[in-house]
């Protein structure tokens, strides 16, 4: 099998390839470029993941179309997935409740709370409450249960994960803090976090990063707080209109 090539966000994606043991090479490239050809071209939305399988000549964009193919195309030993109807649409339903809830809702409360150039208070409070509002039905679902669907681990518990990491950069919080509330939530984010895999893809993450300039938590190099980088931002944002 020749390896899929596929942008560096975001890491669920990845993530997927790394459990179904595929090869692929990641093109790591700055976000300027997402916005511009030849990026574009790949992708005319302008946003990662993007992922190019020679093995069927597919370019394929949109993170939740991408899974959904990756699994029916390579999860033939059904490692991460089920061939019983009931759990194969549970494991729908759940992915389609990540793209559709989880990215957008925590995407906004990080606009909102970390990068618009000015504080909106009306805004911040709604998209963290939503924030909190889908942690609150995972934590609801996951009552007495390790996964969210059957008795293993699946795509569908992995497409949460990423977003799920970053929710302390989202609230500017610290990180053994990010999941008050939410124990279930907390523990079943531990247990996918253990995983090889991830381990393995947080390596690959840092180094790519680095190579950006950036720490492993997407704040640029120097920036040693919060604070200090809401500040950069700011600065950014008054040069950008001088």
């Amino acid at each position: 099998m020749e390896p899929i090539t596929s942008g560096p966000n975001p890491w669920k994606v990845v993530w997927i390839v790394e459990e179904l043991g595929l090869p692929y090479v990641i093109e790591s490239f700055s976000f300027e470029d997402v916005k511009q050809k030849p990026f574009t071209d790949i992708n005319p939305n302008g946003r990662v993941p993007a992922i190019y399988d020679p093995n069927t000549d597919l370019t394929l964009w949109e993170s939740g179309a991408i899974i959904l193919y990756l699994i029916e195309q390579y999860d033939t030993p059904h490692k991460i997935s089920y061939t019983t109807l009931k759990e194969r649409h549970l494991c729908n339903q759940w992915l389609a409740f990540q793209i559709s809830g989880q990215g957008p809702y925590f995407g906004q409360a990080a606009w909102f709370n970390v990068l618009h150039p000015e504080k909106l208070p009306s805004a911040i409070d709604r998209y963290i409450k939503e924030l909190k509002r889908i942690l609150g039905v995972l934590e609801t679902s996951l009552e007495g249960r390790e996964w969210l669907v059957g008795d293993k681990f699946t795509f569908a518990d992995l497409a949460f994960a990423p977003w799920n990491d970053r929710i302390d950069m989202v609230l500017l919080c610290k990180p053994e803090e990010k999941f008050q509330g939410f124990p279930n939530v907390e523990a079943w984010q531990k247990r996918m976090t253990s995983r090889p895999t991830w381990l393995k893809l947080m390596e690959k993450k840092a180094v790519l990063m680095d190579e950006q300039g950036l720490q492993i938590n997407g704040i640029p190099k120097g920036i040693n707080s919060y604070a200090e980088y809401e500040k950069m931002i700011e600065e950014m944002h008054k040069q950008a209109k001088a």
